[in-house]
């Protein structure tokens, strides 16, 4: 029904994981041994906690160290205290989609776990910094970043941002692995051919691309984060985002945010959103809903970078 590898390395968000499932988007760990191991993904029957500890009116138990949540008739999801993720497959098993969700929603329960913060979106190195770009679902944050990848910068990460702590308390973003995920009408703009591509499962217009050449494998200080937005403007916008709204915005943007309460991380959340308040900027950039306007955002954050101007909260907007 399914098919395992047993006792494969790979490297993804600073961590080694050892996994029975197969892993091809992430790079290989030569050399590794059970001691230097972070996290063990498994395949293994939980369905009976999951009976004991379910209720009919969600998908999700949470607990303290613990999440688990069912993709029905594809698998049963356990993620252990920050360094175990068992899954169980049930009759219609499909590896793709498991990946999609180890990838995703596993990491970033298991992220939260060992308190590292997870957003949604992707960042980028530039100049040494790294610069994330987050967003609802198809607002565009990877064609945005794929458009810095094409002027010469390298990808941090895709989909799940994760940033931790260095011990002066300097928030850093941790490279996740070589890997975009662009939708069709995007790599048409970048005159790129689709038949190149995976398409991923589900989404038959969107696809995998890999970026090994364009990506930065060190952990970076995060630098500053643009929030995109779509609106039925004709122009694009930028403010400034001050004061409790940028608290509410690192929450909204939390990767899988209604994890948080549940697994008690409400004052943690707080008191590392204050941090990197505290070290960095956070804009907003509106862009209209139609049209390929990635390449007059990317303008705009590069004249923020340097030094240039939107250092309040009035919007600007241009043509």
């Amino acid at each position: 029904m399914q098919d395992t590898m047993n006792n494969v390395v790979y490297k993804a968000f600073g961590l080694t994981l050892r996994s029975e499932i197969s892993l091809p988007e992430l790079p290989l760990q030569p050399g590794s041994n059970e001691a230097a191991t972070d996290l063990n993904i498994e395949v293994n029957d939980v369905s009976r906690l999951w009976q004991e500890l379910c209720s009919p009116s969600s998908r999700f138990v949470i607990r303290e160290n613990l999440v688990m949540f069912e993709v029905p008739d594809i698998a049963l999801f356990s993620i252990h205290g920050g360094n175990k993720i068992i899954v169980t497959p049930k009759a219609g098993y499909d590896e793709e989609i498991v990946r999609l969700y180890l990838l995703g929603t596993c990491m970033g329960a298991l992220l939260m776990q060992r308190r590292i913060l997870p957003l949604h979106g992707s960042a980028v190195a530039i100049d040494g910094k790294a610069y994330a770009i987050t967003g609802e679902s198809g607002a565009g944050k990877s064609t945005l970043a794929a458009t810095f990848l094409n002027q010469g910068f390298q990808l941090l990460t895709d989909d799940v941002i994760a940033i931790s702590f260095s011990p002066d308390q300097i928030p850093y973003v941790t490279p996740a692995y070589p890997q975009q995920k662009l939708w069709q009408e995007s790599l048409s703009n970048f005159g790129m051919e689709t038949s190149q591509y995976r398409s991923i499962y589900g989404r038959e217009s969107k696809y995998c691309v890999p970026v090994t050449s364009k990506y930065c494998m060190e952990p970076l200080p995060l630098a500053g984060i643009y929030e995109l937005v779509k609106t039925e403007n004709s122009k694009i916008g930028i403010r400034q985002i001050d004061k409790l709204e940028r608290f509410q915005t690192l929450f909204y943007h939390t990767y899988r945010n209604f994890l948080v309460p549940g697994l008690g991380l409400m004052e943690w959340h707080f008191n590392i959103s204050a941090t990197i308040i505290n070290h960095i900027e956070i804009y907003q950039l509106s862009r209209p809903a139609s049209g390929f306007s990635a390449p007059q955002l990317a303008a705009i954050i590069q004249d923020t970078l340097d030094g240039g101007i939107y250092h309040d909260q009035k919007p600007r907007h241009f043509a």
